[in-house]
């Protein structure tokens, strides 16, 4: 199933969808199509149209001060900010978005609750057999978190299996502080809230820049703006999918 999850969305991205566009344009000799898909990928791959789709989709823009934070039972980081890779028998870590996990240590330190929960996230196809949430665990130790208050769910590979096995390391009808991205936070917030949680949401890792001035370069195409309309793209698919499912 989390192959359909990750496969299925690729055909109504952007970059699939100019594909498909200017292969049926020249197996049908459309000119009019080929020159659609040309303007669709420009525009997807603007600031100035990529940065206002993706602060929609990361919401309101106002950071959650840290003295604003009430207590909870745990603050849960969510998963997805690390890359693994394994060489000669070493593990290395690269960081994708560190805000989360940063986030959750900072919060704690503050004294917002006394467990700090990572989640087992691993996808089938990665051969590395240590999961992100082991590792997260040795980091946050390194950054002064005790043993003792750092809790690790069972392997997950999606948002929503993080908050079923959440749940079931936590129990039912408890309050948390939910950290996890601007962008993904809507949906996350939705799904821990499904399963009997009182969601505390602190956004970190915002794409976007709040009041960003206008330039020439937004006009440009770039790989990265590219990339950020993906994303949003996905998430609103994601959303739509759970939210048809009645977020279950």
């Amino acid at each position: 199933m989390i192959y359909l999850h990750k496969i299925l969305p690729l055909l109504v991205l952007p970059i699939m969808f100019v594909v498909i566009l200017i292969f049926i344009g020249l197996r049908k000799d459309k000119k009019k199509l080929i020159l659609l898909a040309v303007s669709l990928l420009y525009i997807a791959s603007t600031a100035i149209f990529s940065n206002f789709f993706f602060r929609q989709v990361e919401g309101e823009y106002a950071r959650t001060p840290m003295a604003d934070i009430t207590p909870a039972a745990a603050i849960v980081v969510l998963g997805g900010m690390l890359n693994i890779v394994e060489q000669g028998g070493q593990i290395f870590t690269e960081w994708t978005d560190p805000d989360r996990f940063f986030g959750g240590i900072a919060l704690y330190h503050a004294g917002k609750a006394d467990a700090l929960v990572f989640t087992a996230a691993k996808m089938p196809w990665h051969t590395v057999q240590k999961t992100e949430g082991a590792l997260l665990k040795q980091f946050a130790l390194e950054q002064g978190v005790p043993e003792e208050a750092i809790k690790l769910t069972q392997r997950v590979t999606n948002t929503a299996e993080e908050a079923v096995a959440v749940k079931a390391l936590l129990g039912a009808n408890k309050k948390i502080i939910l950290v996890t991205s601007a962008y993904h936070m809507y949906r996350s917030k939705k799904l821990f809230e499904n399963q009997g949680f009182e969601v505390i949401p602190y956004k970190v890792d915002y794409k976007v820049l709040e009041n960003q001035q206008t330039t020439l370069m937004d006009f440009l195409p770039s790989a990265r703006n590219l990339e950020l309309t993906e994303i949003g793209v996905r998430e609103i698919l994601g959303r739509i999918y759970y939210g048809i499912k009645g977020y279950q």
